[in-house]
């Protein structure tokens, strides 16, 4: 039953949503045709629920052939692959609002794991790649809110994004999934959706550990 109502949330928000937001959607769509190499959307294959495959829709805010030029599926902070109007759409994450169609056509949910490239969902622990999408994929999520600024981490001195991806961030991420798959309901979605605005308006604020202090601990390498 909790699924049929998260689904029946998932419909009618992501409805009312794209109706009210066409306003500003309309024009960062037309200030997309315009500028950077005049593409409005990037649509790109990603991980989903049970392990299936489907095109994620987002604003196109990087270069076309950004996944085969530097640091490959990982943003670093200041990545010359994201264009100029591209920064400002990623830094308020508006670069996501296509996503909505993802939730409307039942791709994704509002709140879930956030879907990987394969490249990515491969270095998740095996017991993570086994569970991690029981449920259909997050817009946002647990793991989405901790790593709201994972370019800062990935774009540190002396780092291999790549490596220290799959060393730190990877496992990290995904016990966090785990205990969002260990808790889901629809309450701690509505959480997680409040959270979300909180941090980006935020992103310093460690209010999701308050509020959630059996959270798996947070790893000290983040604080550096």
């Amino acid at each position: 039953m909790g699924g049929f109502f998260k689904r029946f949330f998932d419909v009618l928000v992501a409805g009312i949503a794209l109706t009210v937001l066409t306003p500003l959607l309309l024009p960062v769509m037309l200030a997309l045709r315009l500028t950077g190499e005049g593409e409005v959307f990037y649509r790109q294959k990603r991980i989903g629920f049970q392990n299936g495959t489907f095109g994620i829709l987002k604003f196109a805010t990087m270069l076309k052939n950004s996944p085969n030029m530097g640091t490959g599926s990982l943003t670093v902070r200041g990545d010359p692959r994201v264009t100029p109007l591209g920064h400002g759409l990623r830094a308020t994450k508006l670069n996501e609002l296509p996503q909505l169609i993802n939730v409307l056509i039942g791709d994704m949910s509002f709140v879930g794991p956030r879907p990987q490239m394969q490249v990515d969902f491969d270095v998740y622990p095996p017991v993570v790649r086994e569970r991690i999408y029981e449920v259909r994929p997050g817009v946002t999520g647990i793991g989405s809110i901790v790593f709201r600024d994972e370019e800062r981490l990935l774009s540190r001195d002396g780092v291999d994004p790549r490596e220290f991806y799959g060393d730190k961030i990877a496992p990290y991420k995904g016990a966090l999934e785990m205990w969002y798959l260990d808790h889901h309901s629809l309450w701690l979605d509505a959480q997680l959706m409040v959270l979300t605005v909180h941090a980006v308006l935020r992103p310093e604020s460690d209010l999701v550990y308050r509020r959630f202090p059996d959270l798996p601990p947070r790893p000290g390498w983040m604080d550096h």
